[in-house]
């Protein structure tokens, strides 16, 4: 999915992102808190990775922001205090989980997909469409047991459609769930995934549907 990091030690946000693309999500960082306030203002996200600790805007004011114009996108607070109040006072303000730094990557990710799931509806990390399952931790596909040969791109692709059966997917959703604002947005490319899951698909019992004007949909033959 696409993920904001919000963390002004370049290095950290770096290797946050680094993990999550790893993994097949779009991140974007943002060092300056009232510069990340200005994107979230024009641009969606699935989760929030948010330092407390800022220059421009702190995490509080970004956090009252969100929450005060109805935001719920996920929100996961990275601070460095461990206080209890301190803990206390992000959660009471709208946050929906913290990590302490300093933290391990592994529980990082865990969280992160807590989050995802709760935001999804979803009580563990298997997301099912008819005979589809993927594993949303080990990033694995199968359909009816037999497992899918997906590279990460298609296999994201795949879980986007997954997750939203009941509704259409434009191009365009799928090109802001795909690339982040370092990388050049391909619809082509878009394209290209799109056709190579339906080769792959081609023999199970799931497939990928086109409606002219509304997008992609995933469905049981």
């Amino acid at each position: 999915m696409r993920i904001l990091v919000v963390e002004d030690m370049p290095d950290i946000a770096k290797a946050i992102a680094q993990r999550f693309e790893k993994i097949g999500h779009a991140v974007d960082c943002e060092t300056n808190g009232r510069t990340a306030s200005e994107v979230l203002l024009v641009q969606d996200y699935d989760l929030i990775i948010l330092d407390m600790m800022l220059p421009g805007a702190d995490g509080f004011e970004i956090l009252k922001g969100l929450r005060a114009r109805k935001d719920k996108t996920p929100v996961l607070v990275l601070t460095a205090r461990s206080a209890v109040d301190d803990r206390v006072d992000v959660l009471d303000l709208g946050a929906d989980d913290y990590l302490t730094k300093p933290f391990d990557f592994r529980e990082l990710e865990a969280r992160a997909r807590a989050l995802l799931r709760r935001s999804a509806g979803m009580s563990d990390n298997a997301l099912r469409f008819g005979d589809l399952v993927i594993d949303q931790a080990g990033r694995t596909a199968s359909i009816a047991g037999t497992a899918l040969d997906l590279t990460r791109r298609e296999l994201i692709v795949l879980e986007i459609l997954a997750a939203r059966p009941k509704r259409f997917i434009s191009k365009e959703e799928l090109v802001e769930q795909l690339f982040n604002f370092d990388q050049e947005p391909s619809a082509n490319a878009v394209e290209q995934y799109v056709t190579r899951l339906r080769r792959k698909l081609a023999d199970t019992t799931i497939e990928i549907r086109t409606t002219r004007g509304l997008g992609y949909q995933l469905a049981i033959k």
